[in-house]
């Protein structure tokens, strides 16, 4: 598998780009998943664009933190935003992982997921607005980190040993199908990344861009732990829901100075 089938995977199934997928197989996946902090670079980027434009019109830090959160959803048409609010549903619910599971699927948004939905998108915002406060680059840099970290959950999601909850759907394609010591040094080098963005304003921001990243790996991994004791696996939803987890968190640590 070489890497444009790799990219072509990863851009496919994470984006609405219009990319054909040539192959779908477990090579596939594994490359195409191990290709997701590309696809989380090339969205953040295009959020902090978004932002920059409406700062340069005199929108404001507050309308730029709006528009470079909406960025990310429009590009994955709410896939991720919907499996937060899926997967808020099923484990919030006291019903055995078979019925959870059902209640993910379901078309219907529970009160649990509309909450999870609602504190999600205005923590995001809220924190993506103080780092534009602070200058464009700041911000563009907390979207950009926080893009590539929530794509770097969902490879680390992939890693071998994480089992699919069910039989069918992206949770069964791609679970367990990148080896461990990717993963893991993917997830090493998108902290080292962090932090050499950081770097550019100085060795405190560098620590802080690194732990940032760092911090939303980490919550991100305790709801993959949460959903595997729970549901028995990863599903197309959970992987939203990592992913959001992961972007929320990384944006909330960075708004802390």
């Amino acid at each position: 598998m070489t890497a444009p089938h790799g990219l072509r995977f990863a851009f496919g199934t994470l984006t609405v780009l219009p990319v054909r997928i040539e192959r779908w197989d477990r090579e596939a996946a594994r490359t195409g998943m191990s290709c997701a902090p590309v696809v989380g670079l090339v969205v953040g980027l295009c959020a902090a664009a978004a932002g920059g434009a409406l700062l340069v019109l005199g929108g404001g830090a507050l309308l730029a933190a709006v528009a470079t959160a909406a960025v990310p959803a429009v590009l994955t048409r709410g896939l991720h935003l919907d499996g937060l609010a899926d997967t808020a549903d099923g484990l919030g619910s006291s019903k055995p992982a078979e019925d959870a599971l059902r209640i993910m699927k379901q078309s219907d948004i529970g009160p649990f997921g509309v909450l999870t939905l609602v504190f999600m998108l205005l923590a995001q915002i809220a924190a993506l607005s103080g780092r534009y406060a602070a200058g464009w680059t700041e911000g563009a840099l907390a979207a950009t980190v926080a893009a590539v970290t929530a794509r770097t959950a969902m490879t680390l999601a992939c890693r071998q040993q994480v089992e699919p909850a069910r039989k069918d759907g992206l949770g069964s394609a791609v679970a367990g199908s990148v080896p461990e010591r990717t993963a893991w040094a993917l997830a090493a080098l998108t902290v080292l990344a962090a932090a050499l963005g950081g770097a550019l304003f100085g060795p405190y921001a560098a620590v802080h861009h690194a732990l940032a990243a760092l911090a939303g790996l980490a919550a991100a991994e305790l709801l993959l732990r949460r959903c595997r004791a729970r549901l028995g696996g990863v599903t197309g939803d959970v992987f939203g829901a990592l992913a959001e987890t992961a972007a929320t968190t990384t944006l909330v640590a960075l708004a802390i100075t």
